[in-house]
Order: structure tokens, then C-alpha cells, then sequence
């Protein structure tokens, strides 16, 4: 069993009555016979005693608490440490006057497979240091000398190390310290701009500095802090940090320091900025902070925040947590490498194990005769073919190594290109230590900087990317016992570029970005949709990605798109062996579907998490993350599948991608008008306006409507109105509706002249997209079927014909209770929730993907209600069960005993209907009454309501075994098959 750790420090110390501490310090002390022992026997000896002083047992467990403890290889044991408690500590010793320096490194460079303890502990009998080493925690010594050991307090806390390690771990987390840095050097980044300096001067110097801090604080630098710390004027500073800055640029000294090259690109530009004494002192107050601390997985997202003018708004919002790239990072590069390496590992022992064997037979040759000393050499010889080959194929993977190269093209401030980094240099120690065990010699890092490459547009990103890969290359170093690399300490990251990623200049012309060639591609690419893509980018910019990859991508599709299109490219073309990128969830359907369609076309899709949460500019969001490329294993939503579909779904059988728009249900479902102006106005001024005359003798109520949005259906009555002058109405016709043509002249008029789009501008009193076809659809009827487009619950509600939907709601040109009811079984949710995508948590109904291939039972489809409906007993049946579903809903949204209901002589002159208004009393009772409210809640009667509804359709397609128990997959083979045999008819 494991050591039991104690759930409070116990301070009482009673030593074992035979070794007091007084008596361990006289033998240890220096000069003592004790001091002279050797460093293996006086390490157990010591230790020993030691344990009889802290009054705790001594090490008897090899599986648990030992001495010596390490891995048995082919060519004997590699001794790890000469202590180790599971889940406490790793001991060094050292010889007095040897360096604990060394002690620690080696065992940094051992701790991950001794478990990763929490401590790491190096003594050479004069003092003891124990290090922390927990995971996502800055690390802090504490140094007890040997004469200290008569301190009762200093026993109990060296005592804690054996029995509850975990009061040693820092108060704060690296992510704590990260955002305290960050906010200090958004407050600096503030005063700069203020005084005028420009914003990337700014960024820029800011950067230096929190490179020199973190530099400072790891051991490769000893003047800035000093120089900070004495606060001078802003021009005596400007001086002396532009002199330290050329020092580290090039090398040389700085008063009595020696400074080392640092170059790497960060020093090329120096400008230091005059800084006012406010921010002076601020530099110099966060000099005591612990930078070697910060969390380079998070470092460039929160300061780049607080150095972009742009997102300073975002600092303190949320940001990514890094095991959620991991999912991405860890099977592309780190996964696949291990894979590799297992498999060059088990060649390695195979050759070495036939080494041995031929060397124990060369050893059994003892003759003296010609022949046998003849066979002798030969197999000796062959012996060490075989070491040479093993050592070969050793290389041969550590070049593997230092050639992977790892790609984000929208690499931001640079956390995926960090983990990717940090991943490569883990899979390299292991492998060494693995060859250690095997028999052969570790090697020196071969893995860098170099290995990660990156595009990126915004020059603030880029910067703090390359500084994102320094800080964590040498952090990395320092964690695990690897010295400095100098002459230069710091690579150039040339190789992460400020450049845009799609589109590059090619005389006076526009052109497709060539990608720097790499093994594997990562990333999260900006989440515009399609919706954003023209107000962000600007109509020339997507008119030029039309030119550039109108043939593979959508001008309908997400801006995420063209980053996996081009990465599919890579793949096709030999450049690339596997990508993993990030996207909002909407990836998986419509247009943007296509993208994932034409990536299942020249490879597979071997890895996805479907609907996950994410952070985007510190927004949450929803989002799939596809890994594409050749991989033996395939996983989606971390669960072992056979394939993956372009929706990424898996169920066999079930590829719902094959789905097809449905004849027979086209010109039904429509998306409401989209305004792209504040056209809504409040219910007193509309009433107000019913009542005037216009000169043209028209009704107002020709232009002024009840409105309806995604609120109105998912929350009840909002008494909303809107100004709709339809899709044809003239600017000089529409000012003849004199009070409401003056309201959009003054509200409207000056928001739509700055849109981009040449129509929005011309009609700017009009709907930017009125659905004339809608109108059309719609004409005749006395109400329709309508849904909210973004909805956690998928409920289907009648609204009047008067009322004019906003382009939150799916609007269904049908006023009959059968196609309700179809709407409302089971069977069109569960195909409307895998055919659409989501925003967030909410999914998303489309008309085309979720109405227009849903198959109604045969002769119940909107082609068969377009002119009445059907005379049948299946269409009778499940009309009665979705009206009596509405009637149950609508007593219990708006019950009679707490509502009234209303009209105003000029809305019933108008042919507006009635309104429900909370009697008194009752006004919060009734408000609490909402669709939402009610399918949270799913009481029985509704349960229940539903239920039959659902037989009667189940009854209409012919599938008399339905049950409630049936599966989502059974239900979806079923539908999918119907779809397919119409779509082929």
C-alpha cells in the first residue's frame, strides 16, 4: 500500500529516543567523520537517521518507499534516485561541496516515470532543498540548513514532505499568476497610448520587458529588475533599458553584468518609450512577482487582450482551457509520434536482445584454437552490428524529431504552437529515457522552436505568439532538468509569420496563400459566419475569396471553411499528413458541410468532438473539433467508432449527409425577414399611428404590424410592433404613410446607407431581406406554423397571418393541424436536431437542411396539404392529437381564471386578433408561463400529449410496433431510408 499522507500537519515531532536532533547535527556537521562518508553509503546513512529524528519509517517498500529506486534494462539498472516516496518525493544526494544544482536537474529529468512526484528533493547533508514540482503550480524551494534541524517548527516541516506534501504547493496557480501579469501590463500598455506612443511601439517594448522578467527570473538574466527597481525618470530609464536591450541584443556587459545573446528577433527593433512615473512605479511594483511562473498555454491569449487596443475589452473574460487543445494536440503530434517511437523501441529491443545473446556466446569461447577465436570474432562482430543498428534506429527517430514540423495557420498568440511544442519535447524525453533503459545513450535535445511554424495576420498575435514559444521552450528546459541553449539563447521564430493566411498580392492581382509545408497542421481559424463575413471582411475581400476558392468553397460557407479546405489541399498534394482543426459546430451542416463532404472524398475524417464548449475572443461558444488525414484508430466524442460522416455522426448505416431536399416539401419553410435596421417600435406609438389618416386615404395598418421574434414564440405575448413596408412598395408610395415613412427617415435611413450592400442602401425603407417568397407563400391563409430558428426546445406554435416573423423564426406556410402535428412528432425532432447545427447549446432549425429532407408519412407531405388536407384516417387522427396538444398548452400558458383578453377598436379594425392581458394580480403568475418554462418542466399531461401524437404519426408511416422505447438510430435508419428511396424516385 501507497505511504498514508496525514489530512493536517501534525507540528509534534518526538523524536525516536535513541537519535535526538542535537545528536544528528553533531555527527553530520562539517569536518565529522560522518561528513566524510562517500556519497552512496552516506546518503542511506543519512537519510536513515534522518527518518529516526522525524520520527517516520524508513524506506522498505520497493513498490512504494525505497532506496535506489529505477527501471531494470537490458544492461542493468538506470538509477533514477536515491530515495522516492509514491505521491511525496524524489531524493538526490550529493557529496558535500557538489552541486545541488545537478542533483535537481537529474531528477527533473526522472520524474516522469517515477510518477511525477509533487517534491523534488536534492541534499548534500550540509542543507536540504526541497523543490515543488506540481503540475500548473510555479515552482518554490525551500532551503533548510543543516544546523536549522534543531528547530522544532523547521523538523515539522521537513516532516511534512513524508506525510503530507501537499501543504507545500503554492497558494496561487501558474493561470492566477499569468492574469495578475497580464493586468499589470494592460494598466502600463493604457498610460503608453494615452501619452501618445503607438500602440505596437507599446506592445512591443511591454513585450521586451516581460521577456526580461521572466529571463530574470529563471537565472539568464541578472540587470533589468535592478534597473527597474530604482525607479528612475522616465528619460534616465529610457537610457539605460535601450543600453540593456542592445547588450541582450548582441552580447557583452552592462555594468558589472555579464549578458548573454539573447537576439532570436526580439531585441532587432528597440524603442523604449519615455514612461511617466505612474507607470514607472507599476513596471517596478511587478518586479516581485514570480515570472517564471507564467502559464505559456495561456500567456499570449491574456496579453495579447491587454496589448491590443482592440481587445482590451476582453481581459477579463474567459480564455480556452488548455486540455481542450489537447484533445487536438495530443493525438496529432504527441500520440502519433509515441506510436512510432513504441514501434522503433520494440525493433530496438529486439536487435539488442539478439546483441546479448551473441555476446554471452562469444563469452563461452574460451579456446585458444585459430577457428574458435575466428568464430569468436565473427560474432562479436555481428554483436556489434547489431548495437550499431539498434543505435541507428534510435537516430534515425530522433531526426524524425527534429524534422516534424508543426503548423498553425492561424496561429493567434500562439497556445496551440506551445502545447504542440511542449508535445514534442515530451515524446523526445521519453524516448530518451526509454533508450537509456534499453542501453543506449540519451542525446542531446534536438527539438525546438524550429519545429513550429505559424501564419498570422494581426502583427500584435504574432509577436506575442514567437514570445509564447520562447518562454515555454525554456520553461520547458527548467521543469526538466535541460541547461540553456546560448549563443544565441533564443532561436528566430522567422518562421512565424505576420502574414494572411488565404489571400497573397501577385502583381495587381490576388492569389491562393502557399502554406509552408509541415507534418502535421493545428489549429482554431477566426469563427466568422457567413452572416459576419461581408460587415468584417469587407465585400472586396470575400469577392477575391469567391475567385480564389469559389470552386471548393461555398461563398454561403463559415470563414473557418477555407482553412480546412486548404488544409484537405495539403493532404491531397503529399504536404501534410493529418490536420486538426477547430470550427463552430455549424461546420457539420449546410454549406459548411460541404467542406467535410469533399475532405471524406480524398481522405477520412479519424477524430471529432461534435458539439463542445469553447472560448472565442472571450465569448462562449460551441464548436466541432475534425481531425482529418490517414490514422489507423477513429474516435468521435473520445468513443471508438467504425467511420465518421461529413456530420460527424457515426452509426452505421445512419449517413445522414446522403440526405436529399425533398420535391414534395419545397416553397413550405422559409426564414423570416431580416430588417439590418431598428424597424420595431413600442405598442404605444403603434396604436397611436392606427388611429391617423394618410394622405394616399390607406390604413397605417397597411405597413404597421404586430411583430413576432424568437421571444415572442419561446416567452409569450412581448406586445412588439414593426414598421413593414414590403417588397415592392416604392420610397415615394411608402412616404405616403406620412407618420412611419418619418420614423424610419429619422431611425433607419442613416444605419442603412453605411451597410455594404448596394440593395440594402437603395431600399433602405425596406426589410433588407422582406421573403417575397414567403409573402407568397403565406397569402390566402388566416395563420401559419412557426418555430425559433436558435432553440433549446423544438416546439411549433400558430401565429395569426397579420403578424409579420422576424429572421429569428422558421416560418411553415400551412395552416392545417396535420402538418403541425407532423412537425411535432418525435420523429421530425429527432431528425431536425441531426440535421441542423446549434449556436451554443441552442440547436438550429433551417428550412432547407431540417424541413426540406424530412420525409412526411407518404400522402401527408406539404405537397398534399398545399390545397386542403388529406380525407384520411391517419390525417384525421393525428389532427385531433396536435390540436388537442395546442388546446392543453395554450390553457396552461394563458388560463382563463388568470387572463383577459383584449382589443383596441383600431387593432380590430385592422383585423389584428386578440391579445391576452394577466388580470389583476396575476401579472407575475402569467409572465412566469412560457413555452420555454413548460418543456423544462415536461409535466405528465404534456409527456403524455405527446406521446399519442406520436403513435398517430408512427400509425400514418405504417410502423404499428412503434413504442416510446424505440432508439434516435432506429427511428433516423428508418426515416433516412425513405428519404433516400424518394429523393431517387
Amino acid at each position: 500500500m501507497p505511504p498514508q499522507l496525514l489530512s493536517k500537519r501534525d507540528t509534534s515531532v518526538a523524536p525516536i529516543a535513541n537519535r535526538s536532533a542535537s545528536d544528528f547535527i553533531k555527527k553530520w556537521q562539517t569536518g565529522s567523520k560522518a561528513s566524510q562518508l562517500g556519497e552512496r553509503a552516506g546518503a542511506q546513512a543519512h537519510f536513515l537517521e534522518l527518518c529516526e529524528v522525524l520520527g517516520v519509517e524508513t524506506p522498505t517498500d520497493a513498490d512504494n518507499y525505497c532506496f535506489e529506486k529505477g527501471v531494470k534494462g537490458l544492461s542493468g539498472t538506470v538509477r533514477f534516485a536515491d530515495v522516492w516516496r509514491r505521491g511525496c518525493f524524489a531524493w538526490e544526494y550529493k557529496r558535500p561541496g557538489k552541486s545541488l544544482s545537478d542533483a535537481l536537474e537529474q531528477l527533473m529529468r526522472y520524474a516522469l516515470p517515477l510518477d511525477n512526484p509533487p517534491l523534488l528533493i536534492v541534499s548534500d547533508r550540509q542543507r536540504i532543498e526541497i523543490h515543488t514540482h506540481f503540475t500548473g503550480y510555479p515552482s518554490r524551494c525551500v532551503s533548510i540548513a543543516h544546523e536549522e534541524l534543531a528547530d522544532r517548527a523547521t523538523l515539522a516541516k521537513l516532516r511534512d514532505s513524508f506525510l503530507d506534501p501537499y501543504s507545500f504547493r503554492p497558494e496561487h496557480d501558474s493561470k492566477r499568476v499569468t492574469e495578475a501579469a497580464a493586468t499589470a501590463f494592460a494598466s502600463i500598455a493604457d498610460v503608453l497610448r494615452q501619452e501618445g506612443v503607438e500602440p505596437q511601439t507599446a506592445a512591443h517594448f511591454l513585450s521586451q520587458c516581460v521577456f526580461c522578467y521572466f529571463a530574470e527570473d529563471i537565472g539568464l538574466l541578472s540587470a533589468f529588475k535592478r534597473v527597474v527597481l530604482k525607479r528612475s525618470s522616465g528619460d534616465v530609464l529610457k537610457k539605460s533599458l535601450t543600453e540593456l536591450f542592445r547588450k541582450m541584443q548582441k552580447g557583452g556587459t552592462f555594468g558589472a553584468d555579464d549578458i548573454a545573446w539573447f537576439n532570436g528577433g526580439l531585441f532587432n527593433n528597440i524603442d523604449v518609450p519615455v514612461m511617466p512615473a505612474w507607470a514607472v512605479a507599476t513596471l517596478a511594483d511587478v518586479a516581485n512577482m514570480d515570472w517564471s511562473a507564467i502559464d505559456p498555454s495561456i500567456f499570449g491569449t491574456l496579453f495579447e487582450r491587454g496589448l491590443d487596443p482592440d481587445k482590451r475589452t476582453q481581459l477579463g473574460a474567459y480564455y480556452t482551457d488548455p486540455s481542450i487543445i489537447l484533445r487536438i494536440v495530443t493525438p496529432l503530434v504527441e500520440r502519433t509520434l509515441m506510436t512510432e517511437w513504441d514501434e522503433c523501441k520494440a525493433q530496438i529491443n529486439g536487435l539488442l536482445s539478439e546483441r546479448d545473446v551473441l555476446r554471452v556466446q562469444a563469452k563461452g569461447i574460451q579456446s585458444t584454437s585459430e577457428r574458435l577465436r575466428t568464430r569468436r570474432a565473427r560474432i562479436r562482430t555481428q554483436a556489434n552490428k547489431l548495437n550499431r543498428q539498434a543505435n541507428d534506429v534510435f537516430s534515425s527517430f530522433l531526426e524524425r524529431l527534429r524534422n516534424f514540423r508543426v503548423l498553425d495557420p492561424a496561429c493567434g498568440s500562439g497556445n496551440f504552437l506551445y502545447l504542440a511544442l511542449k508535445a514534442l519535447k515530451d515524446v523526445e524525453k521519453q524516448a530518451n529515457l526509454d533508450a537509456e533503459t534499453l542501453g543506449l545513450e540519451a542525446q542531446l535535445p534536438v527539438t525546438g522552436p524550429q519545429n513550429v511554424l505559424g501564419l498570422e495576420l494581426n502583427e500584435y498575435a504574432a509577436e506575442l505568439a514567437r514570445m509564447t514559444v520562447w518562454i515555454g521552450e525554456l520553461q520547458w528546459r527548467k521543469q526538466n532538468g535541460y541547461g540553456w541553449k546560448l549563443n544565441p539563447v533564443l532561436d528566430s521564430l522567422e518562421h512565424i509569420e505576420c502574414r494572411d493566411a488565404l489571400l497573397t498580392r501577385d502583381g495587381d492581382g490576388w492569389i491562393e496563400t502557399t502554406w509552408p509545408t509541415a507534418d502535421v497542421i493545428v489549429g482554431n481559424p477566426p469563427f466568422i459566419g457567413v452572416s459576419r463575413k461581408r460587415r468584417e471582411l469587407g465585400d472586396d475581400y470575400v469577392e477575391l475569396l469567391d475567385r480564389a476558392y469559389g470552386d471548393r468553397v461555398p461563398m454561403a460557407a463559415d470563414f473557418v471553411c477555407y482553412w480546412f479546405e486548404k488544409a484537405r489541399a495539403q493532404l491531397e498534394a503529399g504536404y501534410l499528413q493529418a490536420a486538426g482543426l477547430v470550427a463552430t459546430n455549424s461546420i457539420r451542416g449546410g454549406a459548411n458541410r460541404s467542406v467535410l463532404e469533399r475532405i471524406i472524398g480524398t481522405s477520412r475524417i479519424f477524430l471529432a468532438w461534435s458539439d463542445e464548449p469553447w472560448v472565442n475572443d472571450g465569448a462562449a461558444v460551441r464548436v466541432s473539433m475534425v481531425g482529418f488525414g490517414q490514422r489507423d484508430s477513429t474516435r468521435l466524442d473520445d468513443v471508438e467508432v467504425a467511420l465518421i460522416h461529413a456530420d460527424l455522426t457515426a452509426a452505421e448505416g445512419i449517413d445522414l449527409t446522403k440526405a436529399q431536399p425533398l420535391e414534395e416539401n419545397s416553397n413550405a419553410s422559409f426564414q423570416g425577414a431580416s430588417k439590418k435596421a431598428k424597424f420595431e417600435i413600442d405598442e404605444a406609438l403603434a396604436l397611436q399611428w392606427l388611429k391617423w389618416p394618410n394622405p394616399n386615404g390607406r390604413p397605417t395598418s397597411d405597413i404597421v404590424k404586430p411583430w413576432a421574434n424568437g421571444f415572442e414564440v419561446a416567452r409569450g405575448p412581448q406586445r412588439q410592433w414593426i414598421i413593414d413596408f414590403g417588397t415592392e412598395m416604392s420610397e415615394d408610395d411608402a412616404s405616403l404613410y406620412e407618420a412611419p415613412f418619418a420614423y424610419v427617415t429619422q431611425h433607419v435611413k442613416a444605419q442603412r446607407l453605411a451597410n455594404n450592400r448596394e440593395s440594402y442602401r437603395r431600399y433602405w425603407w425596406r426589410f433588407a431581406e422582406a421573403r417575397p417568397a414567403l409573402r407568397t407563400a403565406l397569402k390566402g391563409l388566416s395563420r401559419y406554423i412557426s418555430t425559433v430558428a436558435h432553440s433549446k426546445h423544438r416546439f411549433f406554435v400558430w401565429l395569426p397571418i397579420t403578424t409579420s416573423p422576424d429572421q429569428a423564426l422558421i416560418t411553415i406556410a400551412r395552416e392545417d393541424d396535420l402538418t403541425l402535428g407532423l412537425l411535432h412528432s418525435r420523429f421530425h425532432e429527432i431528425w431536425s436536431l441531426r440535421m441542423g447545427t446549434s449556436l451554443e447549446d441552442r440547436p438550429r432549425y433551417t428550412p432547407t437542411t431540417c424541413f426540406e429532407t424530412f420525409p412526411f408519412p407518404e400522402g401527408l407531405t406539404p405537397k398534399d396539404t398545399q390545397v386542403a388536407v388529406p380525407d384520411t384516417t391517419a390525417a384525421k387522427t393525428i389532427s385531433a392529437a396536435a390540436l388537442e396538444l395546442v388546446q392543453l398548452r395554450n390553457k396552461w400558458l394563458n388560463p382563463p381564471e388568470w387572463t383577459d383578453w383584449v382589443i383596441t377598436p383600431e387593432e380590430q379594425a385592422a383585423g389584428f386578433p386578440e391579445r391576452p392581458l394577466a388580470k389583476r394580480g396575476h401579472e407575475a403568475d402569467l409572465k412566469k408561463r412560457t413555452l420555454t418554462q413548460l418543456y423544462n418542466a415536461r409535466p405528465a399531461w404534456l409527456a403524455l400529449a405527446h406521446e399519442t401524437l406520436d403513435k398517430a404519426v408512427a400509425a400514418a408511416y405504417g410502423w404499428g410496433d412503434y413504442t416510446p422505447q424505440w432508439t434516435d438510430e432506429d427511428i433516423l435508419r428508418r426515416l433516412l431510408t425513405l428519404n433516400l428511396q424518394r429523393s431517387s424516385s
